[in-house]
């Protein structure tokens, strides 16, 4: 026999009574009832019920701490009929306990019920990740996980593509975020960067030969945590094709992340939409629209053209029609309440029309005669309308827009349920001016122009759109991708606008300044980010809830207390001084 086990906790049913079992885990819980006593013994597969009723054995178990691990000799027993349990697989039959040999004894009081976990504070939960993983709800998510990733590289290699590992030591590129530094020993001044993406070793791949890439990557980017964003690193399924088109890489995308979601999701898959960047802003005002949500934004601003209402003056004006049938003007307040607190808005105006057409609300005295035609033949207002306005500068009204629209979503509960909405957001903006209004790369700084040399040369840089792509899912951003720049000189003055000389772009870009010489085929790819997904899959609003050891919102990881000081040995080998003030 086995010296742990002979079978799993959740492996044992009614075709193995009488037979004499081992199994090993941990004890979860303990029902003592003087006379007998049941253990719940629990491990990575499930859980089977221990019956103790000899009181030697009562009392070694009663000195075993709950959590501890053990190992259980016994014979397989047919419950009674009114004890089955219909909750967990082994629940018609018992292990009656004939050796108990204990394997790993908790030595401190626990800092929190295994079970109940989830309902701890995060902080703790965090500095005990162990144990809260070996909450059930928690450890399946985990698991779930591993499937995802095989699924995943199930369908890429099903396509044709080829995994290939690239390195983590690597050099600094402008991905849009900071880069982590690792100080060189061997190099004194010198620093490699973990990478943000594996952008240019892919690129470099397919001028080497390879059609078709992938891999499982680690990406590290100093970024402010949010709760779909993990602090530091993160995974995605990074790929790139050679000899393609936009839409090659738009069908990959659809066929790996859409039959990903239908095989391992509870809910219905939408066709996948494509939404040009300028219309998702109008219409929604982001470029992550959830459209579960029917509500859109239109623009009204020829409407007040010709108003008194000196507010919308010289403004971009954005309009969000509701039906307002079953909504109390406490409702109108607490949006209100809503734009001005948690948004810095001034204020939000609003409208309401009655049965009759008539206009209440806090503009209603300016939506009269001409304004009130102009609404209604962009809006096609019905009785029971409620309208709400947005007024600012264009980019602020947009973004303001589209808060208001997804808080009104929620609060009007008109989200679709049981439904996975995918759209492709394309033809983004090549570039954008930053708040010192220097014109820096709105996306990803290797992409193809539309129209290539020729339009860098002739036309105002925020005029012209790229080869880029996101694909968004319920709100979520889950992968971002582009046909990538391949020619020397389209790269050098795409860079030239964004601020860089030749020389930098060589410096900086060496590798693959120089690949580009020796002839590079044309090439696109995107990358899917693997943490989203799992959330969106999952059903969680936590992304750390779906990784195994996620760092907290401040980016600090509780159970190995990262970051942390070291020291100055290892300083002075990596030739690192500090200019920190009070160092503890």
């Amino acid at each position: 026999m086995h010296k742990y086990r002979t079978h799993n906790c959740n492996e044992l049913g009614e075709a193995n009574v009488g037979e004499v079992v081992k199994l090993s885990g941990f004890v979860r819980t303990i029902r003592d009832l003087g006379s007998v006593m049941f253990v719940d013994l629990v491990d990575h597969f499930g859980v089977t019920q221990i019956l103790v009723n000899e009181e030697e054995k009562i009392e070694k178990f009663r000195k075993i701490p709950e959590e501890s691990t053990v190992c259980v000799t016994g014979k397989v027993l047919k419950r009674d009929e009114e004890n089955y349990n219909n909750n967990i697989k082994t629940g018609t039959i018992e292990v009656l306990a004939d050796n108990i040999e204990v394997l790993g004894k908790v030595q401190k009081p626990l800092p929190f019920t295994v079970e109940d976990s989830s309902k701890v504070r995060e902080d703790l939960r965090l500095e005990y990740r162990f144990l809260d993983l070996r909450n059930e709800r928690i450890h399946k998510k985990i698991v779930f996980r591993s499937k995802v990733l095989k699924t995943l590289r199930n369908k890429m290699d099903e396509l044709g593509f080829v995994e290939i590992q690239t390195p983590i030591l690597a050099n600094s590129s402008p991905e849009g975020a900071r880069d982590f530094l690792v100080p060189s020993r061997l190099h004194p001044g010198e620093f490699y960067a973990l990478p943000q993406a594996p952008q240019q070793f892919k690129q470099l791949l397919m001028i080497s030969g390879f059609d078709k890439y992938y891999q499982i990557a680690p990406c590290f980017r100093d970024e402010d945590p949010r709760a779909d964003r993990s602090p530091g690193e993160f995974y995605q399924l990074d790929f790139e094709m050679s000899f393609v088109e936009q839409e090659d890489v738009l069908n990959v995308l659809e066929k790996v992340v859409g039959s990903t979601f239908e095989e391992l999701g509870t809910k219905k898959v939408s066709e996948f939409q494509r939404i040009p960047f300028k219309e998702a802003m109008e219409k929604y005002g982001t470029d992550k629209p959830d459209l579960r949500n029917p509500l859109e934004i239109c623009d009204v601003t020829y409407a007040f053209e010709n108003s008194d209402f000196k507010v919308f003056k010289d403004k971009t004006i954005k309009a969000i029609k509701i039906d307002a049938s079953s909504v109390t003007r406490k409702f109108f307040d607490e949006m209100t309440d809503f734009a001005m607190s948690e948004l810095d808005m001034k204020g939000l105006a609003w409208v309401k029309f009655a049965e009759d057409m008539s206009v209440s609300g806090t503009i209603s005295r300016f939506v009269a005669g001409d304004t009130f035609d102009k609404l209604n033949s962009i809006l096609n207002l019905k009785p029971n309308d409620a309208v709400f306005f947005i007024a600012d500068e264009y980019q602020k009204a947009c973004k303001d827009a589209g808060n208001v629209r997804i808080e009104l979503g929620i609060r009007l509960d008109l989200l679709q349920k049981d439904v996975y909405r995918f759209c492709f957001i394309v033809d983004f903006p090549m570039y954008e001016l930053d708040e010192d209004g220097k014109i820096e790369f709105s996306h990803n700084p290797f992409s193809m122009p539309m129209g290539g040399l020729e339009a860098l040369n002739t036309k105002n840089p925020l005029e012209i759109n790229a080869y880029q792509y996101d694909l968004v899912c319920n709100g979520y951003e889950l992968a971002s991708g582009a046909v990538r720049n391949h020619d020397i000189d389209v790269m050098v003055k795409a860079f030239e606008i964004a601020g860089y000389s030749r020389q930098e772009v060589e410096t900086r870009f060496g590798a693959l300044f120089n690949a580009f010489e020796y002839g590079a085929p044309p090439h696109a790819g995107a990358a899917p980010g693997i943490d989203r997904m799992i959330m969106l899959l999952t059903d969680e609003t936590n992304i750390r809830e779906v990784i195994a050891f996620p760092k907290n919102s401040r980016a600090r990881d509780l159970l190995m207390r990262a970051p942390s000081y070291v020291s100055d040995i290892q300083l002075r080998d990596v030739h690192i001084k500090l200019d920190v003030k009070d160092k503890k």
